[in-house]
């Protein structure tokens, strides 16, 4: 079984299972346990850290239980907090898998570009007050675009076996005092689109030529580039599968809807 999640990361310590129990992940598997009356362990597409929200995270796990699929979604999310919600539900076959069947993974980073942080966007959109160069930004974001080695933006207790990722997106625009960063890629690593985001900013406020970012991705090192940006306003929008998976359509929707929700409330 496959489901769509969302979720307001201001609410938990992450994606991933912890002792706490405040995750998005124990209260999910808390949940689909009690509606199913068994153990139920999930997967998901990405493991968003505290503070970051969820538009159209994708989970699978294992079950015995049958159940109509708006079930699914009335039943679990009745038994959810209401920071959590089960967007649709789908049945998949047994190869299925939320992470490595995933082609590409979509987030969008907000930021408030203003002199004070509005109140209403406190965990919802990182800052920034000083003056920020789109242009420039915009140009060095080209350089990240493409296959590359992106050592010098993984955390340095990132478990993935390669730093080798490929970015299909990188854009930056701006609507108001709101800038907006979209990136797709196959897969990120480990705090991967916060520390791009920071070296981005630096070169926004002049510290840094553009080129500048095309220098860390050759050094390879994560000791010469920007610190990691809040979590705040760090979104997972999208997640690609094969067509013949039968997710896309219905993933689709609901994530654009969600997408769309989001830039409108700007």
């Amino acid at each position: 079984m496959a489901l769509g999640i969302a979720y307001d990361g201001r609410c938990f310590n992450g994606w991933q299972t912890q002792p706490n129990g405040n995750t998005v992940q124990d209260y999910l598997e808390a949940a689909l346990s009690q509606f199913t009356a068994e153990p139920i362990s999930t997967i998901c597409a990405g493991r968003t850290d505290t503070g970051v929200h969820g538009l159209a995270q994708v989970v699978h796990f294992d079950t015995q239980a049958e159940r109509k699929l708006i079930s699914w979604v009335r039943g679990v999310n009745a038994l959810l907090p209401e920071s959590i919600r089960v967007r649709w539900a789908q049945e998949v076959s047994a190869d299925f898998h939320a992470r490595f069947s995933a082609t590409a993974r979509t987030y969008v980073y907000i930021i408030r570009n203003e002199p004070n942080l509005a109140p209403s966007w406190v965990g919802r959109a990182g800052w920034d007050f000083h003056p920020l160069d789109l242009s420039a930004m915009q140009e060095a974001a080209q350089y990240l675009i493409g296959t590359h080695d992106f050592s010098a933006f993984r955390s340095s207790i990132c478990q993935a076996a390669s730093p080798i990722r490929t970015m299909e997106q990188l854009s930056i625009e701006q609507e108001g005092v709101f800038l907006i960063f979209t990136l797709k890629a196959n897969a990120f690593l480990h705090h991967m689109v916060r520390n791009l985001v920071g070296a981005l900013v630096y070169v926004g406020k002049g510290r840094f030529e553009p080129n500048w970012i095309k220098t860390l991705l050759e050094q390879r090192d994560r000791r010469f580039a920007a610190p990691t940006f809040m979590a705040d306003g760090l979104y997972l929008v999208d997640v690609d599968y094969p067509a013949e998976i039968g997710l896309t359509s219905q993933a689709k929707f609901v994530a654009s809807n969600a997408f769309q929700s989001l830039l409108q409330a700007l």
